[in-house]
C-alpha cells in the first residue's frame, strides 16, 4: 500500500504535473488567441484619444470600483479580493509551494509563510471565497446568470484548497496524492471552464477600456 501511495505522489508531482500544467498554459493561450482572433466591427470614425492607453486605464480602474458602485457591490468586493489575493500569496508563498517550486520550476527570492502567518492568509482565502458562493446563490441576479459551471468551478478549487490545508504538514502520503492529483486536475480544467477568466479578465476590461479611450472618455 505504501509502495502505491509514494508511487501515486510521485507521478502526481511528476509526469503528472508537467501534463497538467502544459494543458493549462497551451489551453490559456487557445483562450486569448481565440478571443483576440474575434475582432471586432472596424470603428469608422476618427480617434478622439487612445485606444492604447484606454486599454490600461480599463485594466486598472476596475480594481478601485466607483463609491456609487461600491456601495452596492461591497460583498462581492471585499470576497473578491479576500479569496483571489489570499490564493495568490498561498501558492507563492506557502512553504510546500515554495519547496515544490523551487524543486520543479524556479528558485523564488522570497522565504515562505511562517506556519501561523499561513493559517491566517488561508482563514481569509477560505472566507472569501465561501463569501462569492454565498452571494451567488442568494442575490437573485446572481442566481439567475449562475449554472453549473460557475458552482463547480467554486466547489473545485474549494476542495483543492482543503486538500491542500490538510496536507499542510506533509505527513502522510495519501493526503499530499490527494491534493497534488486535484490540483493537477484544477490546472487543467481551468482553461476549459468559467475559471478561464484567470486569464481572460483583462482583455475583457481592457476592451471596455479600449473602446472609452477611443471616444475620449476616461473610463
Amino acid at each position: 500500500m505504501q509502495s502505491f501511495l509514494d508511487s501515486w505522489l510521485a507521478f502526481a508531482e511528476g509526469p503528472g504535473f508537467l501534463i497538467a500544467a502544459a494543458i493549462f498554459i497551451i489551453g490559456g493561450l487557445w483562450r486569448i488567441i481565440g478571443i483576440l482572433r474575434m475582432g471586432g466591427k472596424r470603428d469608422l470614425a476618427p480617434p478622439e484619444h487612445s485606444p492604447a492607453l484606454g486599454f490600461i486605464r480599463g485594466n486598472l480602474r476596475h480594481f478601485v470600483p466607483r463609491a456609487v458602485f461600491a456601495r452596492r457591490t461591497w460583498l462581492h468586493l471585499v470576497g473578491g479580493y479576500a479569496f483571489h489575493v489570499g490564493l495568490l500569496v498561498l501558492l507563492l508563498a506557502a512553504a510546500p509551494h515554495v519547496r515544490f517550486i523551487e524543486r520543479h520550476i524556479v528558485s523564488l527570492p522570497w522565504p515562505p509563510l511562517p506556519h501561523w502567518a499561513f493559517i491566517v492568509v488561508a482563514e481569509i482565502a477560505f472566507a472569501g471565497l465561501i463569501l462569492l458562493w454565498v452571494r451567488r446563490i442568494s442575490d437573485p441576479v446572481m442566481r439567475l446568470i449562475s449554472d453549473a459551471n460557475d458552482h463547480f468551478g467554486s466547489i473545485f478549487t474549494f476542495l483543492v484548497m482543503l486538500t491542500g490545508c490538510l496536507a499542510l504538514q506533509e505527513s502522510h502520503v495519501s493526503l499530499r496524492a490527494i491534493h497534488m492529483t486535484l490540483a493537477d486536475l484544477w490546472l487543467i480544467i481551468i482553461p476549459f471552464t468559467r475559471l478561464a477568466h484567470t486569464f481572460t479578465f483583462w482583455l475583457s476590461r481592457g476592451f471596455t477600456g479600449a473602446i472609452y479611450g477611443r471616444r475620449g472618455i476616461v473610463p
